[in-house]
């Protein structure tokens, strides 16, 4: 996920801090019912009109982002402030005080029109009463089925809808062509089993020198998230209960992941500082060349060396399937703006073909639609069309409790991760209890 931190260029960890606390009760009143019906108070009327596009009659708006996703907010802004009579003002935070600036806005009652969140936090705020409902609006787009339904689902609560996808980061494999065929692999032939995986590093790394098989953050919880657990999920098993209340991180598919990551370890199939990394330099390692295969952040595609030979696949499962973590930010309208119909308005054009193809697509990020995987701009790099396939192969987990059960550098997925794949993996029933009394806690 772009954090999932940083400018596009820095590091792609899930998140970066802990979230600020929010009391739901006091949110919940602060904010509002946010219906967007038009005998609240709010500018613009309903009805149908509204609700499929919204209103576009020369508001000014505020909105908020994060860091992590700058490059990209700022184009769907710039591109919808040229077209359309609608001005949005956008704020860009930085990401490690983004949580505390919501949850401070929240409770002052002084939250933007428009803001933006890492998806894994989505249901922190969706419990909270911080988003508008925009159930009807969501449903009455023509593409709604069409959307990142991991997004949608992330931002469901009580069954209404509160956020659509704003960008999307995916995890992949990324494979060096030139050392595959050093190492007389098929370049045209990544692998398809976490079984192949091994055994392709393997055949990398015996190129000797300075050249390893794989890399992975290996002191960094939410590097393990965004990389391990597509590989649990294409083998078929789940990492939590759907409630997001209890992990299943000691199932026998998560064990075949550990043992075959402490295989690598073992063996020195790693490039140096796996260990050690804690996300702050993670995908740097992969664009020196010298990495045979290893899972990356979508995001980064664009912004690897040009001379740098490189393909890409799905995180593959044990035996076999892919599946991808689907990152990235949701967005929606804050339940006490007054001007939710507008707000609409730019969220049903950020989703529409004009804005995810000639923004989102041109830019080579990955589009928020299924639909659109195939464009124009995507035709001409197949790795593109790979990575906005994989959307509905898909995962965004839910927990209320992500944070300090995931991301937290002292949070129990770290430890469960460190003594799976750097200690003997004996300990992985104890450390996946751990975390569940933490997402229960």
């Amino acid at each position: 996920m772009r954090s999932t931190t940083g400018s596009r260029g820095q590091t792609h960890r899930l998140v970066t801090g802990a979230i600020a606390l929010l009391t739901a009760a006091g949110l919940v009143t602060a904010c509002g019912s946010g219906d967007g019906g038009s005998d609240d108070g709010r500018k613009g009327g309903g009805g149908a009109a509204a609700t499929a596009t919204g209103v576009d009659d020369g508001t000014k708006l505020t909105m908020w982002t994060r860091a992590a996703t700058r490059p990209q907010s700022e184009a769907l802004v710039k591109a919808y402030n040229a077209g359309h009579k609608n001005k949005i003002e956008l704020t860009v935070i930085p990401t490690d005080d983004y949580q505390a600036k919501v949850g401070a806005a929240a409770g002052s009652r002084d939250l933007p029109d428009l803001f933006a969140s890492d998806v894994v936090f989505v249901p922190n705020y969706t419990s909270s009463g911080l988003f508008a409902d925009l159930t009807d609006r969501v449903d009455a787009l023509p593409f709604a089925d069409k959307l990142a339904q991991s997004h949608i689902k992330a931002g469901t609560h009580d069954g209404k809808k509160y956020v659509v996808p704003h960008t999307l980061d995916l995890s992949v494999l990324f494979y060096n062509k030139e050392l595959y065929r050093k190492a007389k692999l098929d370049p045209g032939k990544p692998p398809t089993t976490l079984a192949e995986w091994d055994r392709q590093a393997r055949a990398v790394d015996a190129l000797g020198g300075d050249v390893s098989g794989t890399f992975f953050g290996g002191n960094c919880g939410g590097c393990g998230v965004f990389t391990w657990w597509p590989s649990i999920w294409a083998g078929g098993a789940e990492v939590l209960n759907e409630e997001g209340t209890e992990a299943k991180l000691a199932s026998p598919t998560a064990k075949k992941v550990y043992d075959v990551y402490r295989g690598w370890v073992k063996d020195d199939i790693v490039a140096a500082g796996a260990r050690d990394e804690t996300g702050t330099t993670w995908t740097g390692v992969f664009p020196k060349g010298k990495v045979g295969v290893m899972p990356m952040p979508s995001t980064t595609l664009g912004l690897m060396p040009k001379d740098l030979d490189l393909g890409v696949a799905a995180i593959p499962g044990p035996d076999g399937g892919k599946s991808t973590f689907v990152g990235g930010d949701a967005i929606g309208v804050s339940a006490t703006s007054k001007s939710t119909d507008q707000a609409w308005n730019f969220l049903a054009w950020s989703l529409g073909d004009e804005a995810q193809v000639d923004v989102v697509a041109a830019h080579k990020d990955v589009v928020a639609r299924t639909d659109l995987a195939a464009n124009k701009h995507s035709a001409a790099d197949p790795r593109l069309v790979t990575v906005n396939q994989l959307v509905e192969h898909g995962r965004t987990p839910y927990a209320l409790k992500f944070g300090q059960t995931f991301n937290d550098p002292n949070g129990p997925w770290l430890t469960l991760m460190r003594n799976a794949v750097f200690g003997d993996g004996a300990s992985v029933e104890k450390d996946d209890k751990a975390v569940t009394a933490s997402l229960t806690d």
